[in-house]
């Protein structure tokens, strides 16, 4: 059981229920849901990705029995799942297409492996779009009507909320924010996984820190990074920073502004008058001076690059779920889907 989550009682909880099932590389977590948001059961598994798609499918579908006994509720209060899986896919088949994450796992049939597993109707999205529907539903955008998420990780990935509508797009790939193009010289950064010229994942991300980090240590900076093996982390970076190591300050003020960058061509394409930061890579947060230093900045960039009136009626902010956002928003993705009566097995 998750230190983290909430357990709210049966005697409390408003059904219909809804299991979200939020799948990483290494972990699986699961969560049922009532209609409020609030979690009744919460489990993790180890995604153990070379056993196949199959077999972590059967295993999520076994944590929903486990739940089902342990609470006393018949399987049909069980309203839908929400599935949350790493892009590329294609929504429209319920298929994983190339998952880097899930070599194993390619041009794999996920929702209806796991709606015949459960019987249960099943709603499939991108991860990262999970994750947004849970902040917009539950989070830092719950009182707005439309919001981006963007999420700083090893990559940037993200989702679009827009008049309360999960924008998945026409091939399957909306707030694939980490592929917009920020620098577009023939010297642009390439995105850590090889490819991507110029692309915003190359300059915000969890991997172009590391990178522009241990740049900057080869070419002589001084700095209390110096003393580490050459594993250079954002995290180590974020604990210099908080020791007011120059460089650590200079490289989160660097990735500042390109999120500003970033952040301003988003804003005057969608104008969703909120944008919410999460992911592994927020610097501490609002918990922390630097996080608060660091989104002041990319506050200030934005400010620096867009309209007036944009600027004040644009909130940029943390997001409040950390990583229970994905199971939460996978869940209330099935949820919209099953009210607005677009779902069935």
């Amino acid at each position: 059981m998750s230190q983290s989550v909430r357990i709210t009682s049966k005697t409390d909880a408003q059904q219909p229920f809804f299991l979200g099932v939020d799948v990483g590389g290494t972990g699986i977590k699961i969560g049922l849901v009532d209609d409020n948001g609030n979690t009744l059961a919460f489990e993790t598994l180890p995604t153990l990705e070379p056993d196949g798609p199959t077999a972590a499918m059967r295993r999520v579908a076994n944590i929903l029995a486990r739940f089902i006994e342990h609470l006393s509720i018949e399987p049909d209060e069980i309203a839908a799942i929400g599935l949350g899986a790493p892009g590329p896919m294609d929504l429209a088949a319920g298929l994983l297409v190339q998952p880097p994450q899930l070599p194993s796992w390619w041009d794999f049939n996920l929702r209806d492996c796991l709606a015949e597993l459960t019987q249960r109707p099943v709603a499939l999205n991108n991860d990262a779009n999970a994750a947004a529907y849970g902040e917009f539903w539950l989070g830092s955008g719950k009182s707005a009507t439309s919001m981006v998420l963007l999420t700083l990780g090893t990559g940037v990935g993200g989702g679009i909320i827009s008049e309360g509508q999960l924008i998945n797009g026409a091939n399957s790939f909306g707030g694939e924010f980490g592929h917009l193009m920020v620098d577009p010289s023939p010297n642009a950064r390439l995105c850590a996984w090889g490819g991507g010229r110029g692309q915003f994942e190359a300059y915000a991300s969890a991997s172009a820190v590391a990178i522009r980090t241990r740049q900057r240590l080869t070419e002589g900076a001084a700095s209390s990074l110096n003393k580490s093996d050459g594993e250079v982390t954002p995290l180590d970076v974020f604990h210099a920073a908080e020791q007011n190591d120059l460089l650590a300050l200079e490289i989160i003020d660097e990735t500042a502004q390109w999120l500003g960058i970033g952040i301003t061509t988003i804003v005057h394409v969608l104008d969703p008058g909120m944008v919410v930061i999460g992911g592994a890579m927020t610097f501490g947060g609002s918990q922390s001076p630097v996080g608060r230093r660091f989104l002041a900045s990319v506050r200030e960039q934005f400010r620096q690059r867009t309209f007036d009136n944009v600027f004040a009626g644009t909130s940029i902010d943390f997001a409040q779920l950390g990583a229970d956002a994905g199971y939460l928003g996978a869940a209330g993705y099935a949820r919209s889907r099953m009210h607005s009566k677009t779902m069935g097995l």
